[in-house]
């Protein structure tokens, strides 16, 4: 057995040895100090308001929209006065977690920050141009880590020259305030100390780490879309109607929501994207997307966020 595999499987068995020691209330002390979130999006904003709220770390939210920018404070907002609405903080803390998020379109701030999640769309190039700039731009110490939900760590690794090691994938699962799951994937030059940090800090935020192998999809994905892919067929086919194949899917197989109200919260163009990573990097016929799902994507029937996918919003 060579070095590289010998020091890789005695990573992964001791992350699954961390990993069944975590309780769903468990909060270890984590080393971060500042932690900086790449985009403005639902999920980046999502992952600054639960690092502020439930870590108590500051957070620079960095995007290179002014808009973005805007919209995410006005969200941020929206949360938190919903959250002291129903009890579930007081005004005042409430003034603290909004107080310790900040706002640019500096990338150069991510030099502050000893932690860097990038969370922008699933755009091969884009996340390599940034872990690229993060590679001279970062601390010399601080976890690069990716939220990208589909694309290899491996190759997102191997753009940050010189900081390989410290490249990880910590996949929030969305909406990130409410869902507890985070995936932790390595790539084959992720340090062992690299992951242990990125447990550490997952669960600071109050979220339960798995970890998953960097194969197409990861767990999670490599489940849940294909899933959703066959109802979309199954729609497409004539087999039932959008309302029986959630309604089945909810009231026969107890899933909390049917498969294609679920598609258009995620995303069709997310779906979509992670369709075709699996079936690219496979070659295998049985992640083919589903032909109804591109043309609603190529129609920009993209679901809740556009207004309208297999259902009206």
């Amino acid at each position: 057995m060579s070095c590289m595999l010998r020091t890789r499987n005695v990573r992964l068995a001791g992350a699954m040895a961390m990993r069944a020691n975590f309780s769903t209330t468990a909060v270890v002390a984590s080393d971060v100090k500042r932690l900086a979130v790449i985009g403005a999006g639902q999920m980046g904003l999502g992952i600054a308001l639960v690092a502020s709220s439930k870590a108590k770390v500051p957070v620079t939210l960095i995007d290179t929209s002014e808009v973005s920018l805007g919209k995410a404070v006005k969200f941020l907002d929206k949360l938190l006065q919903k959250d002291v609405a129903k009890g579930k903080m007081t005004v005042e803390y409430s003034t603290e977690v909004r107080d310790r998020i900040t706002t640019t379109t500096q990338f150069s701030d991510v030099g502050a920050a000893d932690f860097i999640i990038e969370a922008v769309p699933e755009i091969p190039e884009l996340k390599f141009k940034i872990f690229s700039q993060l590679a001279t731009e970062a601390a010399a110490d601080a976890v690069l880590s990716t939220n990208t939900s589909s694309i290899s760590i491996t190759k997102i690794a191997a753009a940050a020259i010189g900081a390989e090691s410290r490249v990880v994938s910590t996949h929030f699962m969305n909406p990130v305030p409410v869902q507890k799951g985070v995936e932790l994937i390595t790539g084959l030059q992720t340090a062992p100390e690299t992951l242990q940090r990125a447990m550490d800090f997952v669960t600071a935020m109050g979220k339960i780490p798995s970890v998953s192998a960097d194969s197409p999809g990861f767990l999670a994905n490599r489940i849940l879309v294909p899933y959703l892919n066959e109802a979309i067929i199954c729609l497409e086919t004539g087999l039932g109607t959008k309302e029986d194949i959630d309604s089945i899917m909810k009231n026969g197989c107890a899933m909390p929501m049917g498969p294609l109200a679920l598609a258009d919260f995620i995303g069709l163009d997310t779906c979509l994207a992670i369709m075709r990573v699996l079936y690219t990097s496979t070659g295998d016929s049985k992640y083919r997307p589903s032909v109804l799902l591109t043309k609603m994507v190529d129609a920009g029937w993209l679901g809740k966020k556009s207004g309208k996918g297999f259902y009206d919003y």
